[in-house]
């Protein structure tokens, strides 16, 4: 059984900032991706998991108006996706963890590098692999900020590693951080990179998915020319990477 592909109709409402009591009002990210899975208006719906929800939200909420149509034609991909994998959502704390860690301030790389060795721990667990395996874009992304890194491993050291930081409920507040981390840096663009966050975790939670939906057309206008070329895609991506 696949995921049905939903209908989006012409003149729906510019993304906006926050949630909204109604259509008429304005919608975000994720109060679209409610109407399109035929739920009730929601920023919190159930047909997306809970971390990506929470990364689409954050993200939606940092851009300005801009940028925040750039992710319209995101809003279908994330219908349906809720593998219960739990190696996904792992996977999706470290894609947002290792995304801000090069460029967040001091205090912000330190709780990314820790949340990157700790998931690293686990999905070496999940996985079956040696405890003290580092994929490549993590030690990438530690290597980056030697002394987070470091704060980090004197922190496990004395405290031990915690599985429970890979739960739904911490992961998204990781996510948070990571969003808010890169939307604050003194970098020149934060905007895109916010966006490429968004786009990898779909396509990270994507590739625990095992349902892959119909092609989506989506019709609504879009002023943005960027917008036009992002083609929604289902491709899994090495985790390893």
């Amino acid at each position: 059984m696949s995921r049905r592909a939903p209908f989006v109709p012409d003149g729906v409402p510019v993304l906006s900032r926050g949630r909204h009591r109604s259509p008429r009002k304005g919608a975000c990210f994720m109060e679209m991706a409610s109407f399109l899975a035929g739920e009730r208006w929601s920023d919190h719906p159930t047909c997306t998991h809970p971390v990506l929800a929470t990364l689409a939200r954050c993200v939606n909420d940092m851009l300005d108006d801009t940028h925040r149509q750039r992710l319209v034609m995101m809003i279908p991909e994330v219908v349906g996706l809720n593998p219960d994998d739990p190696r996904a959502t792992t996977a999706l704390l470290l894609t947002a963890a290792r995304a801000a860690l090069p460029v967040a301030a001091q205090e912000r790389q330190n709780l990314m590098a820790l949340a990157i060795l700790n998931a690293e721990r686990v999905l070496a667990e999940q996985d079956g692999r040696p405890a003290g395996h580092l994929s490549a874009a993590s030690r990438a992304a530690l290597t980056s900020s030697p002394a987070a890194e470091r704060w980090a491993r004197i922190h496990l050291a004395r405290m031990g590693f915690n599985p429970a930081a890979v739960r739904p409920s911490n992961a998204a507040k990781v996510a948070a951080l990571a969003v808010d981390g890169i939307a604050r840096a003194c970098i020149d663009d934060p905007e895109e990179r916010l966006v490429k966050l968004l786009r990898d975790g779909i396509d990270v939670m994507a590739a625990f998915s095992p349902l892959v939906p119909d092609p989506v057309v989506v019709s609504w206008p879009v002023s943005d020319p960027a917008v036009r070329e992002t083609t929604p895609t289902r491709k899994a991506r090495s985790l390893a990477g």
